[in-house]
């Protein structure tokens, strides 16, 4: 029986692993046993029964590390319960509608089996690097659009998702 839940993320400016860290509290409130890491860090993950795999979205494609965690274990995460997030419209519009996969990531999801998929609002200030990006706050595009209670609500659906599986919780691990 699965032990761990683990949340991976690729991020860029540090939104994403906002994000992350949001849905493993999420978890973890829920009971269950998470780890968050960077998808960069991450070399093994048998210890994991469920794993949340998170990218930001530059460019409409996944970040790097997501798209090579991704492929790094693909062959083990057909095995495993597994969710995927994207994090960037930088608008409302990820609160107010469903938007599906960018086609990369749509791919992933479905090459693994992926349960669901959902599109999180992102954040871009003043504090990020790059030409790009620069103009993009210059011009008045930037901001926080990240919607946490949207981020709790698809964190729960996942718990409840793996509690109903028997996904191992805290207070069994520790009687």
């Amino acid at each position: 029986m699965a032990e761990l839940a683990l949340v991976v993320y690729g991020t860029k400016y540090g939104s994403t692993q906002e994000i992350a860290q949001s849905i493993g509290d999420v978890l973890r409130k829920e009971g269950l046993v998470v780890d968050v890491r960077r998808a960069a860090d991450v070399r093994d993950i048998s210890p994991y029964g469920a794993v949340v795999i998170g990218g930001g979205l530059y460019a409409n494609r996944w970040h790097r590390d997501a798209r090579r965690f991704a492929r790094r274990h693909r062959r083990a995460l057909k095995d495993r319960s597994l969710w995927l997030f994207s994090s960037g419209p930088l608008d409302r519009s990820a609160a107010e509608r469903d938007i599906p996969p960018v086609p990369g990531v749509r791919r992933v999801a479905d090459r693994l089996g992926a349960r669901g998929h959902t599109t999180f609002g992102g954040r871009l200030d003043d504090t990020a690097n790059g030409r790009i990006a620069r103009m993009i706050v210059r011009s008045g595009k930037g901001g926080d659009f990240r919607d946490f209670e949207q981020t709790a609500a698809w964190a729960s659906g996942i718990a409840g998702e793996l509690a109903g599986e028997g996904v191992r919780r805290r207070e069994e691990r520790t009687e």
